[in-house]
């Protein structure tokens, strides 16, 4: 009835005379006692898991110590029970997730009864919904890995949106398009591709002015190489200096006169490929490389374009 052990089962049942019950009530104060000492302990690991019904589509994560218990059939299960909860009542947050009724206790009742069985953290982790004319999920094997997207026409193959959430899954896109990405992400991107581009430019400059000289470029790539091409006997102490001096000049006399629309148009290239290595729709499709997502989704049906999608991993990227 409780899923706890059986010598804790026969403790409760003894210290109750038999009185059921009671017993149960024991131990699922059993349960409440061990998640409050196990508080301040880190749940990094645990199930994630997806579904969708009807226009709705939702992920839960249930948060545990060790992949041991996240393995565990009970608590997989118990991970599952909670998802159907979820899509059943097409709940909005996590706090409602939480309150939801699942046989006879909350959702946050049934994770601390859970508790009381393994003796391990458990809470729930990221809870993600959306909903759409259109609905698909997809669940990694190793359920550490799901997600889910919306769509913008009704009646949607179910496989066509199986393989779309397959994508988000593992390519994991910031956004839907880049007319979806932040400015600040933007910003960021071109702030870095210029730094990047700049610096290229000078140290092209001093490896030419270094060709120039008779030295080569790859003994002075870092100040490690130098030293350790001085102690290999490759080049002279001599050399080391003169290369340094000529690697300060040619750089401070590059990046004083560095050519401002080039850098801009290599900058907006590299922006240009953030967005097809990172929108959805302009990624190259995993099936077929030779067209984009978003090709293909209007290839399947004119006009379909994703209008949401969410993907929880439980691991880093």
């Amino acid at each position: 009835m409780t899923g706890a052990g059986m010598m804790d089962c026969k403790n409760a049942l003894a210290e109750t005379d038999g009185d059921i019950q009671a017993a149960i009530e024991i131990i699922r104060k059993k349960g409440q006692a061990v998640a409050a000492k196990r508080e301040d302990r880190n749940a990094a690991e645990g199930c994630v898991m997806g579904g969708t019904n009807g226009n709705y589509a939702a992920i839960v994560t249930l948060k545990c110590e060790t992949d041991f218990v996240a393995k565990n059939e009970s608590f997989r299960a118990l991970t599952k029970k909670i998802l159907d909860a979820a899509l059943a009542a097409k709940v909005s947050d996590v706090e409602a997730l939480k309150a939801l009724d699942l046989e006879g206790r909350t959702v946050a009742e049934s994770i601390t009864d859970e508790i009381g069985k393994t003796g391990e953290k458990m809470e729930l982790g990221d809870f993600e919904c959306i909903e759409a004319a259109s609905v698909a999920s997809y669940n990694h094997f190793n359920d550490k890995l799901a997600a889910i997207a919306g769509f913008n026409v009704e009646g949607l193959d179910p496989q066509v949106g199986r393989e779309v959430c397959m994508q988000i899954a593992s390519m994991n896109p910031v956004a839907i398009s880049r007319n979806d990405v932040p400015q600040a992400t933007i910003d960021q991107e071109i702030s870095v591709a210029i730094e990047k581009t700049k610096q290229e430019q000078v140290v092209k400059a001093q490896e030419a002015a270094l060709r120039k000289a008779g030295l080569n470029p790859n003994h002075f790539d870092s100040e490690d190489h130098i030293d350790s091409n001085i102690t290999k006997g490759w080049i002279t102490e001599e050399d080391a200096a003169r290369g340094r001096q000529i690697m300060k000049e040619a750089g401070e006399a590059k990046a004083a006169n560095l050519p401002e629309a080039m850098i801009q148009n290599i900058a907006n290239g590299r922006l240009n490929k953030f967005f097809k290595e990172n929108c959805l729709l302009e990624q190259a499709y995993v099936q077929d490389a030779k067209i984009t997502v978003g090709e293909f989704l209007d290839k399947t049906v004119k006009g379909l374009v994703v209008v949401s999608f969410k993907r929880v991993n439980l691991n880093e990227d």
